[in-house]
């Protein structure tokens, strides 16, 4: 049924799950949904902000305006100073500044990039703007990077990739997310260190560091579930992620839980459907690529992304059935030719190559190569005897 954001919002919160795990495709609007949870749960008070009073917190989210609280000064001037600025807010103050929480942001960083890649937080010092008055810079309101050598020479502040940017700040957020989970582990409030999350309700995490490769999403989903797991208190989950694996292993490792898929129609409603799981048995992410290259065959309208989505759709076929490599489930005759087109086709990278519109003859390697897959053994008899509710969504 379709329905506003506003009131899928409404329905996770009456839900009144411990964990409620939604799938959707990219552009979706998983971010989206996640504002607008907020604002139902912990509405502006635009008075109280005048007047200076604070309520508790009563929800937790990680998106991508989580992001927007970091920022980088490139040192323009001089190529050398190359730090991430932060924005300080009561999160970043409470999990860096209170609870000195930086060596076990340290810790998981490390641990889903690079063992010798090293984040230092500044200090609080002064320094002289250009009418040479003081400016106090805070504590921990930047931070540097540089690759540990073993020695004592110092090394050089670089600035890291986007993936790796994104890891950092996850890892600010999840050693907030521990910290609170230890704090209202403490049944007694008046024994808590702080009762700052006393009155906290909901962690929203969506699509947490999706550049990282398959073994380490594996872990971070896997470090999700057991800090769910630790939580004793009446907390409740909601993450969204655009990602089969990661949602299959928070699947496997959560219990007490409601999965969903987000859908979005064409005149900006949404649907969230009920479902029961993993993402191969209740949505199949295969369907829905085979659904979208079967529809651009029947209008003529292939692209060349469309080589990609094929694919894909190997990969995710050959990964299903425990083939070592997709390209085993094209046709043995011009095994090689056909494993070359769609290489070069999805992963054409020169300006002259860039164009959007496939010739007749590839668009007819499109329909073939998808025929072969959906209408061969591999997709029919093995995945039916594999997991026999697939097949029958697939074959339908």
């Amino acid at each position: 049924m379709a329905e506003s954001l506003k009131n899928i919002a409404q329905s996770l919160k009456d839900a009144n799950k411990k964990v409620q795990l939604i799938y959707a495709f990219n552009g979706t609007g998983k971010t989206r949904l996640s504002r607008e949870f907020k604002e139902l749960i912990a509405p502006k008070n635009h008075e109280a902000e005048e007047n200076e009073e604070e309520s508790g917190v009563k929800i937790l989210y990680y998106n991508a305006f989580t992001e927007d609280l970091f920022f980088w000064d490139n040192d323009l001037d001089y190529d050398v100073d190359r730090k991430l600025k932060i924005q300080s807010n009561n999160y970043t103050t409470w999990v860096l500044v209170k609870q000195g929480q930086e060596p076990n942001i340290s810790k998981h960083f490390q641990r889903y990039t690079n063992d010798k890649l090293t984040p230092r937080f500044n200090e609080q010092y002064v320094v002289k703007d250009k009418e040479d008055r003081d400016i106090t810079i805070p504590a921990y309101s930047e931070v540097r990077f540089s690759f540990e050598r073993g020695n004592e020479e110092p090394s050089e502040f670089v600035k890291i990739s986007k993936g790796e940017e994104s890891c950092f700040i996850w890892s600010v957020f999840y050693s907030l997310l521990e910290q609170t989970i230890s704090v209202l582990n403490v049944v007694e409030k008046g024994e808590r260190e702080t009762d700052q999350f006393n009155d906290l309700e909901y962690i929203f995490i969506d699509d947490p560091v999706s550049s990282l490769d398959d073994n380490h999403l594996i872990e971070l989903a896997v470090n999700i579930a057991e800090m769910i797991k630790s939580s004793q208190s009446n907390l409740k989950f909601i993450i969204t992620t655009h990602n089969p694996l990661f949602y299959n292993v928070l699947f496997n490792e959560t219990g007490n839980k409601a999965c969903y898929m987000l859908n979005k129609f064409e005149d900006s409603t949404y649907d969230l459907v009920l479902k029961n799981g993993d993402s191969n048995k209740s949505f199949s992410y295969h369907l829905f690529l085979k659904q979208t290259i079967e529809e651009a065959i029947e209008t003529n309208n292939i692209q060349k992304y469309h080589f990609t989505l094929l694919r894909n759709l190997y990969e995710k076929t050959a990964n299903f059935l425990g083939y070592p490599k997709w390209s085993e489930l094209l046709p043995n005759d011009k095994h090689t030719y056909y494993n070359r087109v769609i290489q070069f086709t999805s992963h054409s990278t020169l300006s002259n190559e860039a164009v959007p519109e496939p010739t007749e003859p590839e668009k007819q390697i499109v329909k073939f190569l998808l025929d072969h897959l959906v209408n061969s053994k591999y997709w029919k008899e093995e995945i039916a005897a594999a997991a026999p509710e697939v097949a029958e969504i697939a074959t339908t």
